[in-house]
């Protein structure tokens, strides 16, 4: 048998969600299915010759390495990031790649970018671009809270809204969420409710797009060591009580988050809709 990334990260990943998915003693059904799909999916190697796959915030972390990922296993990728610079890093190592720069808080501006796609039957659409702005909550001023919604929630419904005409049938969408947004976290208000927002319309949208066999889900990581994580996470007081309710004392890998949203991109994953994948490694508050 052969693994797109390591046996250990794969192990670490199933074994994460088995210890922190809420929804595994509500709905036992769709845990074991979540479960038996991911076990199996990752038996042999996952390609995705001829997919067409959109991915926001390409720029880094997550949605970086994802697009290399897609690119290295096949995929037809489309890169939108608001910064130039790493997109054209980006091109130079995965050279057919397309990418596109655009602020997609700019709700026409994210309209006229994805005109690119105008005419191409789409496979996947990863809502990946975030952005946290960590204060107390009586710091926080209306720009805050209206940057962290533009970007956070507003963002992905516009995009969504432009990109669902031209998904295919039994394609997938794959919106990046967050562990905070069911769990409260210091500094965290209004991120952690652009969060919630976002879980509750991948809800919704699956149920509307369900029938035309458009699977809607998200990945909910703790901490990762993005360079956005590690700047939220660096000083030790902060990130040592968290560490120490980790029982492998350590935050996520990019890699791990990456291993996610490819199972859900992936036909393996031809089952599941609705699904909030807690990629975590305790199911104890983060307080």
């Amino acid at each position: 048998l052969t693994f797109t990334t390591s046996y250990v990260s794969k192990v670490s990943f199933i074994i994460s969600l088995l210890e922190a998915t809420p929804k595994a003693t509500a709905t036992p059904t769709k845990f074991f299915f979540k479960i038996f799909y991911l076990c199996f999916s990752f038996e042999m190697n996952i390609n995705f010759n001829n997919k067409t796959i959109v991915v926001t915030g390409a720029g880094q972390g997550i949605g970086n390495e994802l697009c290399k990922r897609l690119y290295n296993n096949g995929a037809k990728v489309y890169a939108f990031s608001r910064s130039k610079g790493p997109l054209d890093e980006l091109k130079l190592e995965c050279p057919n790649i397309t990418t596109v720069t655009v602020d997609l808080g700019n709700w026409n501006d994210t309209i006229e970018a994805l005109k690119i796609l105008d005419g191409i039957e789409v496979d996947g659409l990863v809502n990946n671009a975030a952005i946290a702005i960590i204060k107390p909550f009586l710091e926080l001023t209306e720009s805050d809270f209206d940057d962290q919604f533009n970007i956070n929630f507003k963002a992905v419904f516009n995009v969504t809204q432009q990109v669902v005409p031209l998904l295919k049938t039994g394609s997938s969408i794959v919106n990046v969420s967050s562990l905070a947004s069911l769990i409260g976290i210091d500094g965290h208000s209004v991120y952690s409710a652009t969060k919630a927002a976002l879980d509750s319309f991948t809800q919704s949208l699956s149920l509307e797009l369900g029938p035309r066999k458009i699977r809607v889900n998200s990945v909910n990581p703790t901490v990762i060591l993005t360079k956005m994580g590690r700047a939220n996470w660096s000083d030790p007081a902060k990130s040592e009580p968290l560490l120490n309710r980790i029982p492998l004392r350590r935050f996520g890998e990019v890699s791990e988050v990456v291993d996610a949203i490819v199972y859900f991109l992936s036909e393996k994953s031809s089952f599941p809709i609705d699904s909030s994948c807690f990629l975590q490694h305790s199911n104890r508050k983060f307080r």
